[in-house]
């Protein structure tokens, strides 16, 4: 069957807030990035809606026709809105308001009875959570250990690696890391940094089951179109050689 595209919309949402019109709207991205191959929708509801705007969750949440993952700071403020909307998945991640995007992965091992609590919240309303954690085996041992039913692995050092020696010993590190989640029985997502030039060693990965990947599509689109755009990145996937 091979893996998983999770196509992220949140830059869809930052054109349209750079201006702040209606258009153009991440919810009728998501729905021909299905139309192309998606297996999922990944939005960011920040804490400072800079990008994602709640009616955009509540929509996607009635629309969104294969999986929805929402990806959101670890607090009880997030929580409650995962309950009010219910999406299929909900992925941790670290989140400071300065940042640009989000930079490195969840500390799990530094705040294990945090989001511990946070994930018996989520698995309480029988939300899937997953976690975004650096391809660290620490952090993946943390995760198993609070009890996440899948981790997502921060490709961000490979994608920016600044030689072959570099981008080699980055991919080691996210291999041995899935390879560790999978042994303990957690399913494995990427996603960070990833476009169509560094994404096939990553696809070849056999215990990653998805990739998130936003932005490098969006820019894509702007040129050739958001369903041509999402297509010429799921055939890259399905064919890593």
């Amino acid at each position: 069957m091979g893996q998983r595209l999770g196509v992220n919309v949140d830059h869809v949402a930052t054109l349209r807030q750079a201006r702040r019109t209606t258009y153009p709207d991440p919810v009728t991205a998501a729905a021909m990035a299905e139309l192309a191959g998606a297996g999922q929708i990944t939005i960011h509801l920040r804490e400072d809606r800079r990008h994602i705007q709640e009616r955009d969750l509540r929509i996607l949440r009635e629309t969104v026709q294969t999986l929805l993952n929402l990806e959101m700071a670890a607090t009880q403020e997030m929580v409650k809105i995962a309950y009010e909307h219910k999406p299929d998945v909900v992925t941790l991640v670290p989140e400071r308001r300065e940042e640009l995007t989000t930079e490195g992965g969840l500390d799990v091992a530094g705040q294990r009875e945090h989001i511990a609590k946070i994930i018996k919240n989520l698995k309480d309303g029988e939300i899937t959570v997953s976690l975004f954690i650096d391809p660290d085996l620490d952090q993946v041992r943390a995760s198993h250990k609070v009890n996440a039913d899948r981790i997502e692995l921060h490709t961000g050092r490979y994608c920016e690696a600044r030689n072959e020696r570099e981008r080699a010993r980055e991919l080691s590190r996210i291999v041995d890391a899935a390879k560790a989640a999978a042994r303990l029985g957690m399913s494995v997502a990427a996603g960070h940094g990833l476009n169509y030039d560094n994404v096939l060693p990553i696809a070849r990965i056999q215990e990653i089951d998805e990739l998130n990947i936003g932005h490098s599509i969006v820019a894509r689109a702007v040129l050739v179109g958001f369903e041509r755009a999402v297509r010429e990145m799921f055939e890259l996937m399905r064919n890593p050689g």
